[in-house]
């Protein structure tokens, strides 16, 4: 197993994708850490599949827009398991479902910038600082199209937080190393929640847009993922690899 004896953090590992990473990188022989914000169901359901695997796992509640929060992960992360060798930064702020969608623009704006951009920020100064000493891994998530570009209101908003976060990390990769590795995951087109809402003309015009003829799944960005993470990307630093059936290239 690719990441056997690794200590593995995922925020917001409750749903969607960083569920999927968590369990996937618990497939690969981690012990794993989860975040989550206020579902403490999901969250508890992601600790039991991990459990079920043989693997330890840890449930940390916690808000990434507050920095004494995510402090408290990292030492956290020291007192339960005494180190962690992977951090993947997967919490974001939801302005697509439910009541985020029907904020104004300026509010989904103060949402993705604090939750996406700046939570990332503060929970990779927080890894890294967790990291020194002993080496390690982190993961941001950013996403395709902020090489393309996407017309709407949403695509703005998002690409204002997670080009940020693309760019953030090159620079982070450079301060870090040769000790820690940063690298992004960029998601494209994937069925959590609001693909799951999404009307049929528009379901159906991703499917049209995309090479490989279909919407990502979350299970999609585990191999990306567990790859980055893992011994195998020990020269692989500062690099974006896009999940997405092919739609950006």
């Amino acid at each position: 197993m690719r990441l056997a004896g690794k200590i593995v953090l995922v925020t917001g590992a409750s749903s969607g994708i960083g569920r999927a990473l968590a369990l996937g990188c618990a497939r690969e022989g981690a012990d794993v850490a989860l975040t989550y914000r206020g579902n403490a169901e999901g969250a508890e359901q992601a600790a039991h599949d991990i459990r079920a695997l043989d693997r330890r796992a840890e449930i940390i509640q916690a808000d990434i827009r507050r920095e004494a929060d995510v402090a408290g992960l990292a030492r956290t992360m020291r007192e339960r398991f005494g180190r962690v060798d992977v951090w993947i930064n997967n919490a974001g702020a939801d302005i697509l479902t439910g009541a985020g969608a029907r904020l104004s623009r300026l509010e989904k704006l103060d949402q993705v910038l604090a939750v996406d951009l700046r939570g990332t920020v503060l929970a990779s100064w927080a890894a890294a600082d967790a990291m020194r000493g002993r080496g390690g891994a982190i993961i941001n998530m950013s996403w395709d199209h902020v090489t393309l570009g996407m017309a709407g209101e949403n695509p703005i908003l998002y690409a204002a937080a997670k080009g940020g976060i693309a760019s953030f990390s090159r620079s982070l990769a450079r301060e870090v190393a040769p000790e820690i590795r940063v690298n992004i995951l960029a998601p494209g087109f994937i069925e959590t929640a609001f693909g799951e809402q999404a009307d049929d003309a528009w379901h159906r015009q991703v499917i049209a847009q995309t090479p490989l003829g279909r919407w990502g799944r979350p299970d999609d960005l585990v191999g990306a993922a567990v790859y980055l993470a893992s011994d195998e990307a020990a020269f692989v630093t500062g690099q974006m690899i896009m999940v997405n059936g092919g739609m950006v290239m």
